[in-house]
């Protein structure tokens, strides 16, 4: 008679459906990369002109697999340097004098202007080969995504908890050990959503990175941006109607085989005592626990990973008891050197007003980054008023994020500028001037870093602190003013900071939009910064971005870093 395997015995067998279904998942994903690679490897040499993108949609595919495999290149980059970067200004006094205000002038440097500088680089960097342009688009693609990873890595490791905080130290951690133990921890949340929205971010600017045109020279590379922009320049509606569709598709793959997963697991690190009642679930990540291999694999790494952890443990010292470092003559001459170098900035910058481009440029760009610095202001004041309170809806209700979540992280994917084409078409003809019309073409790419970041606020708040607060009968203003502000302040501060920078980068493609050969130009310091670097102007590129920069970093200086102040000794939990 025969006989069928029970369920017990299934589970005890070496290998199941769901070890079979992650083999074959990882077998044809490896496939993709080599075959979307292969592209990257053949020969290029200025000026030679990289053949036309085509706009059959058959070709989509395969243009939208390039650009996803540049931002998951560029995604590991920027994860790398923010945990460097981060711990490197959070855990030190000397260096954080140096290395916030750098993120503050990175941050507000455009893309644009990042490709003026390195797109020569890269291909002399690559003689011979499209690696050097593949490098350059990468690198842009990068500088979109790693600020907003960094700012919210680095706020989360000055507000950790004071209580673990005095744990770790009275256990007398290693550095390493703080790092694995309590500080990337503590972190996870926040940074997974900012690398959510940041992954966002770089499809904002996908194009502007594979449809190079930059020094009076063009540059072009197969990919879902660089078919955007061709049927731009063609006005093709039906393609961009395809490309739309396909990023979507793109979208939506990548949140359920990538994001989602990173949701569910992060979900243990949250900092509270008792078990969220309805955590995320993720359908791949029940995939992986179920499978087998994953965790055989995980055995059998065990131990080189032990030994490596063990040796950093032994080579990193232990944590200091404070952070506060005495001052000294050290100090001293650590400032003085700083004061040095901002002179010869000063030097610098006043020979070159005075000899390159005249006061009256000058006033006239002045005056220009106003009128931008309104259209960030404007943009930041509504975002707040409008997808705070949504987030914190999103973050406390877990019904709702189930409903809403990722309808949230498709709208924040999507990139705003795929969209241009047909709010351009609609300010044509409407007669709506491009002045007040950039505006929204900003706020499309921008407002959902303030949006992401009050559901991450939302989400680290203890489910206990929120039982408590019903249980004592907390609600409208003073359950925002004791336990939601508090609790969400720290990363509403660093999606503020990121949505501004985000902003003010986004200008240079909202400020100047075409559709064929209409063209709507505002008058604003992102327009300028455009059209200078279209025209190879060297001289007002570097104008335009250094008025950025210092509109950036003043206003961080003056505003954010006060409220960064708050967070860090009054409106945390």
């Amino acid at each position: 008679m025969k006989t069928f395997p029970t369920i017990e015995t299934l589970k005890r067998a070496p290998f199941g459906m769901a070890d079979v279904a992650v083999i074959l998942g990882t077998l044809a994903m490896l496939a993709l990369i080599i075959y979307l690679s292969s592209g990257a490897m053949v020969s290029f040499q200025p000026p030679m002109i990289m053949p036309e993108v085509d706009l059959n949609p058959l070709n989509l595919p395969y243009y939208a697999g390039r650009s996803t495999l540049r931002m998951f290149i560029a995604l590991f980059f920027s994860t790398i340097f923010t945990l460097v970067y981060g711990y490197v200004a959070a855990n030190s006094r000397r260096a954080e004098k140096i290395l916030v205000p750098l993120l503050d002038i990175l941050q507000s440097v455009p893309v644009l202007g990042f490709l003026s500088i390195t797109v020569t680089g890269f291909i002399a960097l690559f003689p011979g080969s499209l690696l050097g342009l593949e490098a350059a688009s990468v690198f842009a693609i990068f500088t979109s995504q790693v600020w907003n990873m960094t700012f919210s890595f680095y706020q989360s490791l000055r507000t950790i908890p004071k209580e673990l905080d005095e744990a770790a130290t009275l256990y007398q951690l290693s550095r390493w050990q703080r790092f694995t133990k309590l500080e990337l921890p503590a972190a996870t949340v926040g940074l997974l959503w900012n690398a959510m929205m940041s992954f966002g971010g770089g499809w904002f600017f996908v194009a502007e990175s594979e449809a190079i045109s930059v020094l009076n020279q063009s540059y072009t590379l197969p990919g879902i941006g660089s078919y955007v922009a061709t049927a731009i320049a063609q006005e093709n509606l039906s393609a961009l109607g395809w490309a739309l569709l396909t990023i979507a598709v793109v979208i939506i793959i990548v949140d359920q085989l990538f994001w989602r997963p990173l949701v569910a697991w992060s979900d243990k690190f949250r900092l509270e005592q008792s078990t969220s009642s309805d955590p995320p679930e993720s359908w791949v990540y029940d995939l992986l626990t179920t499978a087998r291999i994953p965790r055989l694999v995980g055995n059998f790494i065990a131990p080189l990973a032990e030994r490596i952890n063990q040796s950093l443990s032994r080579l990193s010292s232990v944590f200091p008891i404070t952070r506060t470092e005495r001052t000294n003559s050290n100090d001293r001459w650590f400032n003085f050197s700083l004061w040095i170098v901002s002179g010869v900035l000063v030097a610098w910058a006043l020979q070159f007003i005075v000899t390159t481009v005249g006061f009256a440029e000058v006033s006239k760009v002045v005056g220009l980054g106003v009128l931008t610095l309104l259209r960030v202001s404007l943009l930041l004041l509504f975002a707040t008023l409008i997808w705070t309170p949504v987030g914190v809806a999103i973050g406390f209700n877990p019904k709702l994020a189930k409903l809403l979540q990722p309808i949230v992280q498709f709208l924040a994917s999507f990139p705003a500028n795929f969209i241009f084409p047909f709010a351009t078409l609609f300010f044509i003809r409407t007669g709506i001037s491009i002045d007040f019309g950039s505006v929204l073409l900003m706020s499309l790419g921008a407002q959902w870093y303030i949006l992401f970041n009050s559901i991450a606020g939302a989400q680290s708040i203890p489910t206990d602190l929120r039982e408590m607060a019903e249980d004592i009968g907390l609600s409208g203003w003073k359950k925002w003013q004791r336990l939601i502000i508090p609790g969400i302040f720290s990363a509403w501060v660093t999606g503020g900071v990121t949505a501004s920078g985000g902003a003010w980068n986004a200008s240079i493609v909202s400020e100047i939009v075409s559709w064929g050969s209409v063209t709507l130009t505002a008058q604003g310091l992102g327009a300028y910064i455009a059209e200078a670097t279209t025209a190879g102007d060297w001289a007002r590129i570097t104008l335009g971005i250094a008025t950025m920069s210092l509109f950036v970093v003043g206003l961080n200086r003056i505003f954010w870093r006060r409220l960064y102040h708050l967070a860090e000794t009054k409106y945390h939990l």
